[in-house]
């Protein structure tokens, strides 16, 4: 089978399990996910399956990434800030949607791959930040929308509700233990946030501060 029919096959799927928004589908269609992958994974690119990537991450499945960007109610005037870049897939999806994209990640080595994806692909409103994703980007806020591709154990952190713009949405897994996950939309408006339950899901969890990178050995003569 072809690349472009299991492109096509993929995005059949996707429609069926309830993805509807055009414009989520056309870019799922057009991002090239095996971009995002390592080697040993690319006959895999176009299987409805998350994958492993390094630092004990995964890229999502293609149906979490269309259901939670599609939650997002993104469009092309909104300033997004992601947690969680991972390989970039996500961010790259966003970025075609949204007029611009800030994603930070904890694991250096993933951001350095993740940035060079993003310039392979001319992706130049993407900008990224090695650090603490709990933190949020207080500089650059309020945001429009936040999405985040790790599960918060019990509650939203508040530094990314206090990011949020009034309006704005946050598409979020809440945790209440390691095993019971669901993606949640909070939506802010003027008298505080509005939670909707969306759908279970199971996530590597929303950790704090950036991972250090381990220091080169030096060899004594």
């Amino acid at each position: 089978m072809t690349v472009d029919a299991r492109k096509i096959r993929l995005v059949m799927q996707l429609r069926r399990a309830g993805v509807t928004d055009t414009a989520v589908l056309g870019v799922i269609e057009r991002i090239p996910r095996e971009a995002f992958l390592p080697p040993a994974f690319l006959d895999r690119a176009y299987e409805d399956v998350a994958l492993p990537i390094g630092e004990g991450q995964t890229i999502s499945q293609p149906l979490v990434v269309a259901q939670m960007t599609q939650a997002l109610e993104l469009n092309d005037r909104h300033k997004v800030l992601e947690i969680g870049t991972g390989s970039g897939y996500q961010g790259a999806v966003l970025s075609r949607l949204c007029r611009r994209v800030y994603t930070i990640e904890r694991h250096r080595p993933l951001l350095r791959e993740a940035e060079r994806r993003f310039a392979d692909l001319n992706l130049h409103n993407v900008t990224t930040r090695h650090g603490d994703g709990m933190r949020g980007w207080p500089e650059q806020a309020p945001f429009d929308r936040i999405i985040v591709t790790a599960a918060a154990s019990g509650d939203v952190p508040r530094d990314l509700a206090d990011q949020l713009a009034v309006g704005g949405i946050m598409v979020i897994p809440l945790a209440a233990d390691r095993r019971d996950q669901s993606v949640y939309r909070i939506r802010r408006t003027a008298a505080g946030l509005e939670r909707e339950e969306l759908w279970p899901v199971r996530f590597v969890p929303l950790l704090p501060e950036a991972v250090p990178e381990p220091l080169e050995r030096v060899r004594v003569q």
